[in-house]
C-alpha cells in the first residue's frame, strides 16, 4: 500500500473530523477547563477504534487514544484549548461576539486537535492494512495557552516510550517549522501589607508600592540582560480602587522568556531578587506562586527533511471563488502592514526568495514554502518544546486562514469554521500521515533523528522545568 492509498482513510472520515472541529469551536474552553472539548474528542476516538485513557498524568482534561502494539511508537500531539475575551461569530467580518467577553478559538486549536485525530486514524488504518507493527497514540494535551499541559505530561513520563511525535498548527502559510523557541516561566509575585487610612499612612504598608517597585526594578534589569530575552507582566490585583486606602494586597503575574531552560531559570532568579528587594523596601511579605514553565523547542533537520518532502508532494486542495472572496473580506477587517510571507522570505537565500516574490500581497498563500536554510529562533514559546526534548518531533504549519490574519484575534476566530480551515486541516493530516509512513519504513532515519536530538541536547536527558508538586491550572485561577 502506498501513501496515496493511505490518504483515503483520512478522506473517509473528513466529514466526521470537520464536525468535531466545529463542535469544539462551538464550546471554546480555556486551559485545563476543556471538559466538553475533551468529551467530544474522546467520543470521536472511541468511534474510530482507539483505546482511550482518561486523566493522563493526573490532569482532568488530558487523555490519550491508543491503537496497536510494539515499536515504533508514533505520537500525535493534539490541542483543543481556547483563549479568553475574543468570542466572535463564525464567518463574520465585523466584530460580533457570540458571548460578550467570552472565549474564542483564536489560535485554531479546534482544528489542530481534530486534524491530529484524523492523522492518527489514517496511520492506524495503514498499519492495519499492511500488517506492519507499531503503536499509534493520539495525545490530548490541554492548556497550551498559558498552562504548559505538555510540560506537566512530559514531566510525568507520558512521552518516554515514543520513537517520534508529529504536530501541526493552523497558519496563514504552509511551511515546516525550522525554528527553535524560547523557554518560559510564569509565576505570581504576591505581596501582603497592612491596610491604613492614607492620611495616616505611617501605620500602613503598601503592597501596591511593592508591586510598582518590582516593576521599576525589572525595567532597570532590561539593560543588563540578553536583548533576545523577554520579561512580560500584568498587574492582576492592585488592592482596590480607593486612593485613600493603603492597599494591603497586590499581585503581578510575570512571564519570563529565554532561549533555553537554564537561562530562563537564571533570569527568573534575578527577577526573584528584585521582588525580594521590593518587599524589604516596603516592609511587606512576599509570596512567589509558580504557575508553569515550558522548554525551548528543538528542531531537527532529519525530521524536517522528511516532512518537507511529503508536504511538497501532496497538493493543497483546490480553492473556490468563495474561499478567495471570504479571505478578501476578512483581510479588509484587519491591519496588513506586517506581511508574514515577506518575513519568511527574508530567511531564505535571495535566489530562492525571488521565486516567491510574486506571491506577496496574496489573499491566500496556497503554496508550500521551502525550508529555511538555517535554523531560526522564534521569540514565542510552546509546550511542544518539552516533547521535543524527550523524542524527535516534526512540526508543520498548515494553511487555514487568510494571509496575514493576526493570531489570537477575533478575525482568526471568525475563520475557524470556514471551508479553507477545513481544507487545510485535512491536508495537514495527510502530510502527518505521509511523514509517519516514511519514518516507519525507514527506521534508520528515526535513529539518525534520535542521534541528532541527543547531540543538540548535549547528551543530557530532558529535565522538566516545573518544580515537583506544582499543579496544572489556568492563569486566572489562584
Amino acid at each position: 500500500m502506498d501513501k496515496k492509498e493511505a490518504f483515503k482513510f483520512v478522506d473517509d472520515i473528513s466529514a466526521r473530523i470537520e464536525k468535531l472541529s466545529d463542535d469544539i469551536w462551538d464550546c471554546p474552553e480555556t486551559a485545563f477547563e476543556e471538559f466538553e472539548s475533551t468529551r467530544l474528542s474522546i467520543e470521536a476516538l472511541k468511534e474510530l477504534g482507539f483505546e482511550v485513557t482518561e486523566k493522563v498524568a493526573g490532569i482532568d482534561t488530558a487523555y490519550s487514544g491508543k491503537w496497536g502494539s510494539g515499536h515504533p511508537v508514533i505520537g500525535f500531539l493534539g490541542e483543543y484549548d481556547a483563549l479568553s475575551s475574543i468570542s466572535q461569530k463564525a464567518g463574520c467580518d465585523t466584530h460580533q461576539p457570540v458571548v460578550e467577553g467570552g472565549n474564542g478559538h483564536g489560535c485554531g486549536h479546534n482544528l489542530l486537535g481534530a486534524g491530529c485525530i484524523a492523522a492518527a486514524y489514517g496511520l492506524k488504518e495503514y498499519l492495519k492494512a499492511t500488517g506492519k507493527p507499531g503503536t499509534v497514540i493520539y495525545f490530548g494535551c490541554p492548556g497550551e495557552e498559558g498552562g504548559s499541559g505538555k510540560a506537566f505530561m512530559a514531566g510525568a513520563g507520558v512521552f518516554d516510550d515514543c520513537d517520534f511525535c508529529l504536530h501541526w498548527h493552523p497558519s496563514d502559510t504552509n511551511c515546516v517549522d525550522n525554528s527553535s523557541t524560547n523557554a518560559n516561566i510564569q509565576l505570581y509575585y504576591r505581596y501582603t501589607g497592612v491596610a491604613a487610612h492614607a492620611a495616616g499612612a505611617e501605620f500602613g504598608r503598601s503592597a501596591l508600592d511593592a508591586v510598582e517597585l518590582l516593576n521599576l526594578g525589572v525595567q532597570f534589569l532590561r539593560e543588563h540582560m540578553d536583548p533576545n530575552f523577554r520579561i512580560h507582566y500584568a498587574i492582576t490585583n492592585t488592592g482596590g480602587f480607593s486612593p485613600n486606602v493603603v492597599q494591603p494586597n497586590a499581585e503581578v503575574l510575570y512571564l519570563i522568556r529565554a532561549n533555553n531552560n537554564k537561562n530562563a531559570a537564571e533570569l527568573k532568579a534575578r527577577v526573584d531578587r528584585i521582588a525580594q528587594g521590593a518587599a524589604l523596601m516596603t516592609d511587606t511579605k512576599l509570596e512567589m506562586d509558580f504557575i508553569k514553565a515550558c522548554s525551548n523547542f528543538v528542531p531537527l533537520s532529519t525530521m524536517n527533511a522528511v516532512m518537507q518532502k511529503n508536504a511538497e508532494e501532496i497538493p493543497f486542495p483546490e480553492l473556490s471563488e468563495e474561499d478567495h472572496a471570504f479571505a478578501k473580506r476578512m483581510q479588509a477587517a484587519f491591519d496588513q502592514s506586517g506581511d508574514s510571507l515577506a518575513r519568511y522570505l527574508g530567511y531564505l537565500d535571495p535566489e530562492v526568495a525571488e521565486k516567491f516574490e510574486d506571491k506577496l500581497g496574496s489573499d491566500i498563500n496556497n503554496f508550500m514554502l521551502p525550508l529555511t536554510p538555517m535554523e531560526q529562533h522564534s521569540g514565542g514559546s510552546s509546550d511542544v518544546g518539552d516533547v521535543s526534548q524527550v523524542c524527535p518531533v516534526a512540526f508543520l504549519n498548515g494553511l487555514t486562514h487568510a494571509a496575514n490574519t493576526p493570531g489570537h484575534s477575533w478575525q482568526w476566530v471568525a475563520q475557524g469554521k470556514a471551508p479553507l480551515a477545513h481544507k487545510g486541516m485535512i491536508w495537514s493530516a495527510k502530510v502527518l500521515v505521509a511523514t509517519a509512513i516514511d519514518l516507519i519504513n525507514d527506521p534508520e532515519t528515526v535513529e539518525k533523528a534520535k542521534a541528532e536530538l541527543s547531540k543538540k541536547m548535549g547528551g543530557e536527558k530532558y529535565a522538566c522545568p516545573i518544580p515537583a508538586g506544582t499543579k496544572p491550572r489556568g492563569i486566572s485561577k489562584h
